[in-house]
């Protein structure tokens, strides 16, 4: 276990000031970072991952050279189709009173769909050249593949085909802005005793910025969250019976998903309160309304609730143990 220390003033000031990541901040942790600075970044992922499974693969210092040209590529690729497509489809004409009143709903939702598909390679190009750049610094390895080749994804902040084919508002939001998403959990979620998914939800608000876009975007998704929370505790389990419902239940999510997130992100996008109530108005507040009403009918246990029932098991489970101590009991609590 490494020692626990409080980092010098050049160590916090290096962190937060390097030139990797001096406009956007630090996109990883501090022992990542120290680790990287001083040589150890190597070392670790050498020992976990070479020494092991791929030991036939060793190298001193893999190169990332076929990872940055291909971010590189992503990048360009990103690049184009903002300007392209999102160009043609900009999000503010879902609010012009001439698009509604002379599109059906189903084009007005279709449009908004394009809008936003051609909107999130903007958030690509942008940390996907920051990921290439401390890649090319040598930061970022992550071990082997099981093919031997390198990984350089330890401080990547996004996985593009994750997000666009996304089944839940969680998958969504696991695999968008990473690194961000991280140090919400680690000094938000898990250290909240009350509602802690609406208290990141609210915290993310606040570190965005002052925007009121930003708040309605962000406690709308309380309330998309919640309600995909329930609707996945008390209905995946029905669709786990064969492959075709499994299909069919992951291509109604991620439809779901998707239309979801383009309606709570369009204040994101517009940043002022009167056209994200006037685009909300004209969605008759019904992702809102559904949302809610899920939330409220559908039962899930609380998180407290969960850990409760799991301890009570681990405690049921050591109880049997004791009382018959053979080698299956024995052998389960080394595994534990």
């Amino acid at each position: 276990m490494c020692e626990r220390k409080m980092p010098s003033l050049l160590e916090y000031l290096s962190y937060n000031c390097n030139f990797m990541g001096i406009l956007a901040g630090p996109t990883c942790s501090y022992n990542d970072y120290i680790d990287f600075i001083e040589g150890r970044g190597y070392e670790s992922k050498h020992l976990e991952t070479n020494g092991k499974e791929n030991g036939k693969f060793k190298q001193i210092e893999p190169s990332p050279k076929r990872d940055v040209i291909q971010k590189v590529c992503t990048c360009a690729l990103c690049l184009t189709i903002y300007l392209v497509i999102h160009t043609a489809c900009p999000t503010e004409r879902v609010t012009h009173e001439s698009f509604m009143a002379s599109n059906p709903f189903y084009i007005q939702v279709l449009f908004l769909y394009i809008s936003m598909l051609s909107l999130r390679p903007k958030y690509y190009f942008v940390w996907t050249l920051a990921d290439a750049i401390n890649n090319a610094a040598g930061f970022g390895f992550n071990g082997y593949n099981t093919d031997g080749t390198p990984k350089w994804d330890r401080i990547s902040n996004l996985r593009i085909l994750n997000i666009e084919f996304a089944t839940s508002f969680k998958m969504f939001l696991d695999n968008w802005n990473i690194q961000t998403a991280l140090w919400l959990k680690r000094v938000c979620y898990e250290r909240c005793p009350y509602n802690p998914t609406a208290a990141t939800f609210l915290l993310s608000a606040m570190w965005h910025g002052v925007y009121p876009g930003y708040y309605l975007t962000f406690v709308t998704g309380i309330a998309v969250t919640m309600a995909a929370r329930a609707v996945r505790h008390n209905v995946r389990q029905h669709f786990l019976g064969s492959s075709t419902l499994k299909l069919i239940y992951d291509v109604i999510t991620w439809f779901s998903t998707q239309i979801a997130i383009c309606y709570t992100v369009v204040p994101f996008v517009l940043l002022a309160v009167g056209p994200s109530i006037k685009f909300y108005r004209s969605w008759y507040c019904c992702i809102h309304l559904i949302c809610v009403l899920l939330a409220l009918v559908l039962p899930v246990k609380s998180r407290r609730r969960r850990q409760q029932e799991d301890l009570d098991i681990i405690q049921a489970s050591e109880h049997n143990c004791l009382s018959s101590p053979d080698s299956n009991c024995n052998q389960k609590q080394k595994s534990s």
